[in-house]
Order: C-alpha cells, then sequence, then structure tokens
C-alpha cells in the first residue's frame, strides 16, 4: 500500500504536475512538514482532507521493519558500529601495561621483534628500545656464561630456557633483537667513535685497534643506559668510549705496563712540558714541572723515569770501528764469569755436605723453609700442613736445625768460601 500526494504548481503556474507514489514507511512517529515560513518552489498538498492518511495496517505494524533499518543503515546496508575496535585497543594497553610493570619489577618478558629502524638520530623512546633489548640480551649471556662455568659445556636453548623461565622461543626472539640492536647502535654511532679514536691516534695502538676498543666501549656503555637519568645516548656513551680506549693505551700500548693512574699523571706531565716550554722557551725542571702541577718533584722524577721506553739490546749503534749492537758493547752480568760459576758450584756442594749432617727430617724442613732446591719457599704454617704438624711444631724444629748447623765445623768452612 502506499500513500498518494498530489504536488500542484502554484497559482502563478498554469500546468500541473503528476502525482508522485512515496514508498512505504512503517512508522509510529509523526510527519514534520516544513516551517510555512521557508519558502519552497512547490506547496505540498496531502490527498485526503490536505491531511497524511496512513492505513490501520501500518498502525499494527512492527516498528522493527527491515526497510527502516536498511535506510538508517545506509547505502551499503552495513550497521555503524561505533565501539568497533575498542576493546582490542584496551586489550593492547593492559598488555603494554603489564610489561612496563614487569620491567621496573626485574622480571623477565617476552619481547616483540623490533621494528627496522633507520641509522642517524635516534629519539628518545628509539633509544630506550634498542638499549632495553641489549641489556635484556646481557642478562641471557650472564645466565649462558653461569651455565657454561658450571657444566663445563656450552648450554643448550632448552637449559637457559629452564634458567631463566621463559620459552625457547621468547630466548631466541631476545638474542636475535640483542644482536640487531648492537648492529644498529654501531652503525649509527660509528662517527662519534672515529672521532674520539683519532684524538689517541699514534699513542702505541693503530687507528684500526682504536676504533674497535671504541665500539667495545659503546656497546657496555648502551648496556648500562638508563634513559631516566634524563640524558641522550650519545651524551653518556662518549666517556664509556673515552675509558675503553685509555684503558687499551695503558694494557697494550707499552711493553711494560704502567698503572692507570701512572699514566693519567704522566699525560698532565706531558702537557705541562708542553705549556711551560712555550713559555720559558726552554725545556723546563723537573722542580718546576711540580710547581706548576702542585705534586711533589720526587713523584714527577718517578713517573718520568718510569715512563721511559725500554731499548732493545738488538739496536745498531755506529761507532768509529762501524756499526755494532748494544749486546756487543754491554757488557753481561758478574754471574757469567767463570770464576763466579766455580764459587757457587763449592758453596752448592758445602751446603750439600751440612745438610746431611742432620736428620732426614730436618733437612727436609730446612729445604722448603729457605728454598734450596729452587723450589719457592714456603712458610711454617705451609710445612705444618704436609707434615700434619702444627705452625709452632715447624718452628722449633726449623730453630734446632740451624742451632746444630753452628756448632759444626763444616759451617765456618762454608762463612769463609762464602765472603770471600
Amino acid at each position: 500500500m502506499a500513500i498518494a500526494t498530489s504536488l500542484q504548481s502554484s497559482p502563478n503556474c498554469s500546468p500541473t504536475l503528476p502525482t508522485i507514489s512515496l514508498p512505504l514507511l512503517k512508522t509510529h512517529q509523526p510527519l514534520y512538514l516544513p516551517h510555512p515560513s521557508i519558502p519552497f518552489k512547490f506547496d505540498l498538498n496531502l490527498v485526503s482532507n490536505d491531511a497524511l492518511t496512513i492505513s490501520p495496517t501500518l498502525e499494527a505494524a512492527s516498528p522493527a521493519s527491515p526497510a527502516l533499518e536498511a535506510a538508517m543503515a545506509g547505502e551499503n546496508g552495513v550497521k555503524r558500529n561505533w565501539t568497533f575496535g575498542l576493546e582490542e585497543r584496551r586489550r593492547r594497553r593492559r598488555k603494554r601495561r603489564k610489561e612496563l610493570e614487569g620491567r621496573e619489577i626485574g622480571e623477565v618478558v617476552e619481547v616483540p621483534l623490533i621494528l627496522s629502524v633507520k641509522p642517524g638520530r635516534f629519539t628518545r623512546k628509539q633509544e630506550a628500545e634498542l638499549c632495553m633489548c641489549i641489556q635484556e640480551g646481557a642478562r641471557i649471556e650472564v645466565v649462558r656464561r653461569r651455565i657454561a662455568e658450571a657444566c663445563m659445556h656450552e648450554p643448550s636453548l632448552k637449559q637457559l630456557a629452564s634458567a631463566t623461565g621463559m620459552s625457547m622461543r621468547s630466548i631466541d626472539i631476545i638474542l636475535s633483537n640483542a644482536r640487531k640492536s648492537q648492529e644498529i647502535i654501531n652503525h649509527a654511532y660509528r662517527g662519534l667513535v672515529s672521532s674520539i679514536a683519532i684524538c689517541y691516534e699514534g699513542k702505541g695502538l693503530s687507528l684500526q685497534d682504536l676504533i674497535q676498543v671504541g665500539s667495545m666501549g659503546l656497546l657496555r656503555g648502551a648496556a648500562k643506559y638508563d634513559p631516566k637519568r634524563g640524558c641522550k645516548l650519545s651524551t653518556y656513551v662518549y666517556w664509556w668510549i673515552r675509558q675503553a680506549i685509555t684503558r687499551a693505551l695503558a694494557n697494550h700500548s707499552r711493553v711494560i705496563r704502567l698503572p692507570e693512574n701512572v699514566l693519567s699523571m704522566l699525560a698532565k706531565i706531558t702537557e705541562a712540558k708542553n705549556i711551560l716550554s712555550n713559555r720559558l722557551q726552554r725545556s723546563p725542571t723537573h722542580d718546576e714541572i711540580a710547581e706548576f702541577l702542585d705534586v711533589q718533584v720526587s713523584t714527577v722524577r718517578r713517573i718520568i723515569e718510569r715512563s721511559t721506553p725500554p731499548i732493545s739490546l738488538d739496536q745498531v749503534v755506529v761507532t768509529e770501528d762501524g756499526s755494532l749492537k748494544l749486546q756487543d758493547i754491554i757488557s753481561g752480568p758478574d754471574e757469567w764469569n767463570p770464576e763466579t760459576i766455580f764459587k757457587k758450584q763449592l758453596i752448592k756442594q758445602e751446603v750439600e755436605k751440612l745438610l746431611n749432617t742432620l736428620s732426614e727430617r730436618e733437612s727436609y724442613i730446612l729445604r722448603l723453609r729457605y728454598g734450596l732446591d729452587g723450589i719457592t719457599p714456603k712458610s711454617c704454617e705451609e710445612i705444618g700442613r704436609m707434615f700434619n704438624l702444627s705452625r709452632e711444631r715447624i718452628r722449633q724444629i726449623n730453630g734446632s736445625a740451624l742451632t746444630k748447623l753452628r756448632q759444626t765445623s763444616i759451617a765456618d768452612d762454608l762463612k769463609l768460601l762464602y765472603f770471600s
């Protein structure tokens, strides 16, 4: 059934428009007409007594009409759901909050694969994510080393999972993230490492070695970085890179290693020497350097003497007779003389005769106590553990044996031979 309406033109217009049939609408709401003050081109006149006639069948119809629902849904016929995806977003937000709470209390949680980050300037969030992946990989590495030391072999992935209380897939993801984060940070901050390494070039290590050591310091600093401190990653790792390079120079740049505090004082002395040389137009003395640095003169003299590099005996020296090596010019120690060697052999024979006058236990204790057979001298406590005796008893046996040796005539002959 349809509602018939008739549209007629205004009195000014002579033609009459045809009748239009509107579609059937099932509703209980009244049909609101536009306000009469609003001008329209056409006037709306209803067929029966200028009113809308609705059949009783329409009034009894159900308000939940499929046609009405389709009209409200839209042209595509899909009902709009304004809460679509809200529960999913809430679930992801709760999961993310739970992970952050777990990290704060030190729990090990699963980390998804990180997205690809372009090398260059990172945001604070990207720096924190990369360093967090490296830190979690370092925790797994600590567990791996502990298991390897206990079992004397490399642990399997299953053993790592049981030791950390995580799944094997989670450990694999964490290790993969740690390796990828190290590569990204290494590639992004290689310019910073190179600029610091160039400042230490020519001090005992090549530039490639300095860059390699600086990269290790970079990763060590990234593993200890805490974004809550408020500084950027580049500011924090700068000092770790410098520390790694200076320690490498202290350990590997010299044949005879110097302590780190001596190296730092040596650098200050060198800098003070350059400043005073430009100011005084001559080489400064030890007293002037000590006064400039506000340290003792003996400290300056001792550090300068100990920092002198060793000289090789194969170094060639040009003389009037030609080129000679230092080992051909410098005389050897006195122990190489035939007289000294023969004298030592006689003293050794006399000591053997002197020890044979004692009992076997007393002789063995004296040999252990003074290292007469070329062994390291031992304390009374160590000898007592070997003989299952107390330290005081070993000291008494040692004293009585020495008293017996002083009373023999062989001791007098040994004194004459040793002090002659």
